[in-house]
């Protein structure tokens, strides 16, 4: 038996770039809707999709699900990552308050952390049960996770078992980008890249 679960990183959202984690809850700009939309042109076999609470994922969840006719979830495991004070700040404000903090916290991001920032591990954890449980329960059939980058990261990392802290500052995951993971047979899953 095999599951399938793709993770997608919502589409830029209004307000530019600055760090959002679940303190931000900016919505899609046009562009973004078209970024998702572009994502998931091509994909037709999804039977359910889970999404992050923040609306620059759920309300596309929700568009998604209407027009393929299919469920969607809510599942808040899936919020981006607290980026305590950094939260709202472009990185010319950081920059403005400390030339080096965004060097130093990619870097080393578990010792470099904001002011008031969740851990790394704790974000960690708590994607990866949320991944685990959407496995178990939808076993055999193909899900879209609708999250953010530090989701995907996270994924990405425990199924690798790297840590993520290396894959913090060298996965890339672009607006509407998609990683895609397998499970075989109840084996630990896998990253598909091109599949």
């Amino acid at each position: 038996m095999s599951t399938r679960i793709d993770v997608i990183r919502h589409g830029e959202p209004e307000g530019g770039r600055r760090y959002r984690g679940y303190g931000i809850d900016d919505p899609l700009t046009d562009t973004g809707w078209q970024q998702m939309w572009g994502a998931v042109e091509n994909i037709t076999t999804w039977t359910h999709i889970v999404s992050s609470p923040l609306q620059r994922c759920c309300a596309f969840a929700e568009a998604l699900a209407e027009k393929r006719g299919i469920d969607f979830s809510v599942d808040d495991r899936l919020k981006e990552i607290g980026f305590g004070a950094w939260e709202g700040k472009t990185p010319e404000e950081i920059i403005a308050d400390d030339p080096g903090a965004l060097d130093h916290f990619y870097d080393d991001p578990i010792h470099n952390r904001p002011a008031g920032a969740e851990p790394l591990d704790v974000f960690s954890q708590r994607v990866w049960q949320a991944y685990e449980t959407i496995a178990q329960q939808y076993a055999g059939q193909h899900v879209l996770i609708i999250g953010h980058a530090g989701v995907a990261r996270a994924v990405a990392a425990n199924i690798l078992r790297m840590h993520l802290d290396d894959v913090y500052s060298r996965l890339q995951i672009t607006y509407g980008g998609v990683i895609s993971t397998r499970i075989e047979d109840g084996k630990p899953a896998k990253v598909l890249i091109g599949g």
